[in-house]
C-alpha cells in the first residue's frame, strides 16, 4: 500500500496509527506542538525576567496582568480570571501581591457598589512601561529582517489563535 497525499502536503501511511485508531501522522500538528512548546518555555523564562524588572519581588505570571489592564483598564477580579483561564482563589492571590508591591490598586465599581475594580497605580505603569517598551525593542531587533506584512500576519495569527484556546 502506498501513501495518500493531502493538499496541505501532509502524507498519511496506512501502518501508522494514533491514540484514537486513525491512521497517519499529521506532520503540521506535531510540528506545531514541537515549536509552541519552545515558544512557551523561552515565554515563560521572558515572562520572569520581565517581571523581576518591573520589581523584584513580581510573580511571572503576574506580568500578564499587568499587561491586560494597561490594555483594558481597571477590570474586576472574575473578568482577569476569566480571561486568564484560573480561579478566583488564583486571581486573588496574585492580585493581592500585586497591591502589597504598590502596582495597583482597587477602587468601587461604579455600576456595582457591592463590587471592586482593580487598576494599575501611577507607579505600577511607569515600571510596567519601561519594561514594555525594552521588549517592544528587543522585538525589534530580533524582527529586523522580517517584512513588516509577516509581522503583522504574525501577530494576526496569535491572536486567532489565543481567541479559539479561549473558547470564544
Amino acid at each position: 500500500m502506498g501513501a495518500d497525499v493531502h493538499r496541505s502536503g501532509t502524507t498519511n501511511h496506512p501502518d501508522s496509527a494514533d491514540a484514537g485508531g486513525r491512521t497517519g501522522m499529521d506532520h503540521e500538528f506535531l510540528a506545531l506542538e514541537r515549536e509552541l512548546s519552545v515558544f512557551l518555555r523561552r515565554a515563560r523564562a521572558t515572562s520572569g525576567e520581565m517581571a523581576r524588572e518591573v520589581h523584584p519581588d513580581l510573580e511571572p505570571a503576574a506580568y500578564g496582568l499587568l499587561v491586560r489592564l494597561e490594555e483594558c483598564g481597571p477590570q474586576r477580579a472574575t473578568e482577569l480570571a476569566g480571561y486568564f483561564g484560573v480561579g478566583k482563589a488564583t486571581m486573588s492571590r496574585q492580585l493581592r501581591a500585586l497591591e502589597q508591591l504598590g502596582l495597583l490598586t482597587r477602587e468601587p465599581d461604579p455600576a456595582d457598589g457591592r463590587a471592586w475594580l482593580v487598576r494599575i497605580t501611577d507607579e505600577g505603569r511607569a515600571r510596567f512601561r519601561r519594561v514594555r517598551d525594552a521588549r517592544r525593542e528587543l522585538y525589534v531587533q530580533r524582527l529586523a529582517d522580517w517584512d513588516r506584512a509577516e509581522v503583522a500576519e504574525l501577530a494576526r495569527l496569535l491572536g486567532h489563535f489565543n481567541l479559539r484556546a479561549s473558547g470564544s
